[in-house]
């Protein structure tokens, strides 16, 4: 009987062995022969050792001068951002303006000519025309994709001089002001320069609209040949982009 009992006590300590992980170090173990409190307190700290908290890279400086430091570093930053995509914005509004012109020219060209031009002519001038107005189209779809970033960094620049404003670091924020000042004054002169080329646009085929329809009445008197690019021109409405104000 009492062999059985040594031989069950046995069994159970070998399996508690094999489930139970022995711990080898005697500093951990000897942390359970102290209080509750100080096992908890070694949980606590190991908990806040896995908080990423920065360490100082300079020592010598408080935390003053190195919260200072970051903003002007943020500042740096987003100055940098606009500055690329007012760059961006500028380059693309330029291409589009000047795509505009050369519409404008090549429809003017089109209308003096149109008369001393042969079908095959007239329709080669056409597919040009055609390739302009689709060239037109994509450089505003860029710039207005441009324009969106723009928007977005012009903001994160306003945050970025408040922050660095609050923090103490004067200069940087008066430095990142007069940045967002002098951006915007760029983008409103090209802008401007748009504006303008899209208002000749308009112009031009308001006119030609009025004078299609005074050369061709409702009565029927001088009937127009459907096929005809000219009366294409005529008939088509002229895009809202061309009239808006900005």
């Amino acid at each position: 009987m009492a062999s059985l009992s040594r031989r069950l006590v046995w069994n159970v300590f070998r399996l508690q062995r094999q489930t139970i992980p022995v711990v080898q170090n005697r500093s951990f173990l000897g942390l359970f022969k102290g209080s509750w409190r100080r096992v908890l307190s070694v949980g606590v700290g190991a908990s806040l050792c896995a908080i990423p908290v920065g360490q100082r890279s300079e020592p010598g400086l408080s935390n003053e001068s190195l919260i200072k430091r970051a903003a002007s570093l943020v500042t740096d930053s987003t100055q940098t951002f606009l500055s690329q995509t007012t760059y961006a914005l500028i380059e693309s509004l330029t291409e589009y303006t000047k795509t505009v012109y050369t519409l404008v020219s090549l429809q003017q060209k089109y209308t003096s000519l149109v008369n001393k031009l042969n079908s095959n002519e007239e329709s080669a001038i056409w597919q040009v025309i055609i390739g302009a107005r689709v060239q037109m189209k994509n450089l505003q779809d860029e710039y207005l994709k441009y324009e969106a970033n723009w928007t977005r960094a012009v903001k994160i620049s306003e945050m970025a001089a408040e922050a660095a404003y609050l923090a103490g670091a004067d200069q940087a924020s008066v430095t990142v002001r007069n940045h967002i000042q002098l951006v915007q004054t760029q983008i409103k002169e090209t802008r401007e320069l748009a504006l303008k080329a899209e208002a000749l646009l308009a112009a031009f085929q308001s006119e030609e609209i009025k004078k299609e329809n005074k050369d061709n009445p409702p009565d029927g008197d001088s009937p127009r040949s459907e096929d005809s690019p000219r009366s294409s021109l005529s008939d088509e409405e002229v895009p809202e982009a061309y009239l808006r104000e900005d």
